[in-house]
């Protein structure tokens, strides 16, 4: 143990020397730049992007793939006897009217997308779909996890 200790001490030595910086007293100081006058800097176009780039043609597929649950969950729903909370039940019964009304939510999606995009608001841009596609498919979850509603039997006499 007493022949390690030197051996200890040199690593120790060696591990401060690599970590202190080098000595520049023996160089000329440099003098400051002087300022140039500039005219003030173009928007960085590196984090721009095409607004159907592949993340977005993905989270508008999901946002599509989305409604497209939502449509079928509510519609089964229905058919088990459940009420409809956010249209009118005569909406939801009209497969049409209410498939429109999918529709348009996606491109209304789809749409405050772009103008986020061409805003430069290109984080919000992506969390529009995201939020979407979350609130659509946690709905349709929720349309399946419901119980079918029993129709209240009368006794016959």
């Amino acid at each position: 143990m007493v022949r390690s200790t030197p051996y200890i001490v040199l690593v120790w030595l060696y591990l401060i020397f690599l970590s202190v910086p080098g000595s520049y007293a023996q160089e000329k100081p440099q003098a400051p730049a002087a300022k140039k006058e500039s005219a003030p800097a173009a928007p960085s176009r590196s984090k721009v992007h095409p607004f159907w780039d592949g993340t977005n043609a993905w989270l508008f597929l999901g946002t599509g793939a989305a409604r497209t649950l939502d449509y079928f969950s509510t519609l089964n729903m229905r058919r088990r006897g459940r009420q409809e909370i956010l249209l009118t039940n005569d909406v939801v019964d009209n497969h049409a009217a209410f498939a429109t009304i999918e529709a348009a939510g996606t491109g209304v999606s789809i749409g405050a997308a772009y103008l986020f995009h061409r805003t430069g608001h290109h984080t919000l841009e992506r969390w529009v779909s995201i939020v979407h596609v979350s609130a659509a498919t946690t709905g349709s979850v929720r349309n399946y996890c419901l119980r079918t509603a029993h129709p209240a039997t009368t006794s016959k006499p």
